[in-house]
């Protein structure tokens, strides 16, 4: 399907390998390539980022002191385009403040050169004219000058053509590296030449800059054409922009809580609470839910503890040396207020009843679950979980099926009606034991009213590690309770019949997840089962599920969204485990670092084997890229690379473009559904490439849910 595209953000270039192991991922978008309706909601704090490097070169001291031949615009002042900037202070007027939290002290403004008059500079205000099209339709169009298209081919020429009549790019300031940089859109093909006219004409037009400015290549297509640029043409790589970043924020917020240093290989349940700030030394594989996170470690932003920071709104950011820099230290264990914004950070001490009163007024919203439907017993496949007679909706479907099968299990079967063209998205078949099962376990075991005591015991819901004590034991009751004989009977002719010998994996699908608006990421798990095997058997991986509803983390995010835990259930999604994995990844099927939505985009999150994405082990990197699948030639801009590969990417471009017909075809299947209003839409992906020996791997699709998007 062709969308209109409006090449709005110019996202960052490849980053080799050595810069991927220091970078586990910076964030795309270049500061303002517009930013949406750049002009503010940016967070900015009043503390620097860590020790950075002093950004105050030659070039920020004549902006500040107004640079040769002075201000264009007096104190104050804007304009919608300029054709000269005199100052630091002329471009502050034009460009973008970053709405997002991809590259820390990005700004931006658009540069449009007119070939047709002379290859004019203009200067384009970026808060009025988000992107190239709107400025040169309005003030270049005309009027003597030829008339500029219409959207669609507008983009189709000038990004591409080799007699296309503006060069398009943006002037940004990078403010921890402190340099100035032109760019272009990742998918532009401006040749040499075409590159050298614009860089002099901004030298020209920007004598506070002069030789200061660098032409930064933004994919792999640009910085092959940048070795053939004339050496005064000054290039600087990635790896040289980024070599003094040391602040990564993930999530911009506001929260207070009790600062606590913690180490995450020393993290146990019931150290933590939702009040609680937490630094920690790196990205933890578990982390129960708290009011904000500091690592000292930069993160994937696909992370399970990231997408759930963005769901519960609460500030997630990534600051070099954060274990012994003195901002933090000198407030361990005390109450504060940590501020995540998009240049930088800050913390201060607050009094208790300050933190109260905070929390009093910043409790999130209440999430009301689906009730429990118990009447549905039987065993059921995934392809029959759906209702959709009478063209009744798949919005009305979901709602239907979710209190019966859970959200996993009722995506999961939306996902086997998805097309790719004329065939079958690849999901694989499976069948779903109701939540009836779970409800009848706990009745029928007794434990339904030690949950009540449990819930109603002051100890329990005041006492952090009391609470842990007492959830480990209840899900060591349900594991110990017996099977019912006529379920485990019922599973096991059903896998005998229709999948023989094959390894299970039985999946959470609780009425508490993958819901629009909360999506219980990474809360419950998943476990193997084949029948007829002991070291597998099945009652313990039906089980050992049902009593990951009790998990500590999974009870606090319920608690944090003053969820009912009494009406909590758990089905379970049964398909086959993928044994031979190639490869595995996350997805999100929109551009999460273009604020506006203008600029459509899946990034992707890739890496071989079986190792995680969103846990992976200390020092492992993935692929991390954006790729721009609506666009001509659908340029890949990785950010990060994976260092469990010896050479080239996980995926082939084979492999790398069927995926986004995948995921096309999945944000095309749920839009009616979840794409409604100007908001963000997107839904994230877990996918596999996965083969048995001797064949060739071919892409499935594990999961979809719909993505929350940057916090509440």
């Amino acid at each position: 399907m062709v969308r209109p595209m409006r090449p709005n953000r110019l996202p960052l270039a490849l980053l080799t390998p050595a810069l991927a192991a220091a970078l586990t991922l910076l964030a795309l978008a270049c500061g303002g390539d517009g930013g949406g309706p750049d002009g503010g909601g940016s967070d900015v704090a009043d503390t620097s980022p860590g020790d950075a490097p002093d950004s105050d070169t030659d070039a920020d001291t004549d902006a500040d002191t107004g640079g040769p031949g002075g201000c264009v615009l007096a104190s104050g002042e804007t304009a919608p385009f300029l054709e000269t900037l005199g100052c630091r202070a002329d471009f502050d007027a034009l460009a973008s403040a970053p709405l997002d939290a991809s590259i820390p002290g990005a700004r931006s403004l658009k540069t449009v050169v007119d070939r047709v008059g002379d290859d004019a500079i203009y200067f384009q205000n970026v808060t009025l004219y988000p992107i190239h099209w709107d400025f040169a339709s309005t003030h270049l169009s005309g009027h003597g000058l030829p008339p500029v298209p219409d959207l669609g081919q507008f983009n189709a020429t000038e990004y591409s053509s080799p007699s296309r009549r503006f060069l398009l790019g943006a002037l940004t300031w990078y403010e921890e590296p402190g340099v100035w940089v032109y760019e272009l859109a990742p998918y532009d093909t401006a040749s040499a030449a075409m590159i050298t006219t614009a860089y002099d004409a901004i030298r020209a037009a920007a004598p506070f800059i002069g030789d200061d400015l660098r032409f930064h290549p933004t994919s792999a297509a640009i910085e092959h054409t940048a070795a053939g640029l004339d050496p005064h043409v000054r290039v600087i790589t990635t790896d040289e922009l980024f070599a003094g970043i040391t602040y990564q924020p993930l999530n911009l917020a506001i929260a207070m809580g009790k600062l606590r240093f913690v180490r995450a290989a020393d993290l146990t349940e019931g150290l933590l609470s939702f009040r609680d700030v937490v630094v920690l030394d790196r990205v933890p594989n578990e982390l129960a839910v708290v009011s904000g996170v500091v690592t000292a470690e930069l993160q994937t932003p696909l992370s399970h503890v990231n997408v759930l920071s963005q769901n519960r709104g609460t500030p997630n950011m990534a600051l070099l040396g954060a274990l012994t820099d003195p901002r933090l230290t000198a407030l361990d264990g005390r109450w504060v207020e940590l501020r995540v914004g998009a240049f930088d950070w800050s913390v201060r001490e607050v009094t208790e009843a300050e933190a109260d009163a905070w929390w009093e007024a910043h409790k999130p919203a209440e999430v009301t679950i689906p009730a429990l439907d118990t009447s549905v017993t039987a065993l059921t496949d995934v392809d029959d979980a759906l209702d959709r007679s009478d063209g009744q909706s798949l919005r009305a479907a979901l709602d239907a099926a979710i209190p019966a099968f859970g959200g996993k299990a009722s995506h999961y079967a939306a996902l086997r009606a998805v097309k790719v063209g004329a065939d079958p998205l690849p999901v694989r078949p499976g069948f779903i034991i109701p939540v009836a099962w779970y409800r009848r376990h706990m009745a029928d075991s007794g434990l339904d009213a030690e949950v009540a005591a449990m819930l109603a015991d002051p100890t329990f819901r005041g006492d952090a590690a009391a609470r842990a004590e007492r959830l480990a034991a209840l899900r060591a009751a349900i594991m110990a309770a017996p099977l019912d004989a006529e379920l485990e009977a019922a599973v096991t002719a059903r896998l005998d019949a229709d999948f023989p010998g094959t390894r299970m994996r039985f999946r959470s699908s609780t009425n508490a997840e993958d819901l629009d608006g909360f999506t219980g990421a990474g809360l419950y798990e998943s476990l193997s089962g084949e029948a007829h095997d002991p070291e597998h058997a099945v009652a313990d991986a039906i089980r050992g599920v049902w009593a990951s509803t009790w998990r500590y983390k999974a009870f606090e995010e319920r608690s944090y969204r003053s969820i009912d835990h009494e009406g909590v259930g758990m089905a379970l999604l049964v398909v086959p485990a993928f044994r031979d994995e190639e490869a595995n990844g996350v997805a999100i099927t929109a551009n999460l670092f273009d604020r506006d939505q203008t600029e459509p985009a899946f990034v992707i999150d890739a890496q071989k084997g079986e190792t995680s994405v969103v846990l992976p082990p200390a020092g492992v990197t993935s692929d991390y890229l954006v790729y721009y699948w609506y666009y001509p030639g659908q340029p890949a801009v990785y950010l990060t690379r994976s260092n469990l590969t010896t050479s080239g990417n996980v995926l082939t471009n084979a492999q790398l473009f069927q995926l986004g017909r995948l995921l096309d075809a999945i944000q095309e299947h749920f839009r009616g559904t979840y794409g409604g209003g100007d908001g963000f839409y997107g839904m994230d992906v877990e996918w596999k490439l996965d083969g048995a020996p001797g064949e060739a791997p071919a892409l499935w699709v594990k999961q979809a849910r719909p993505h929350p998007g940057w916090g509440l």
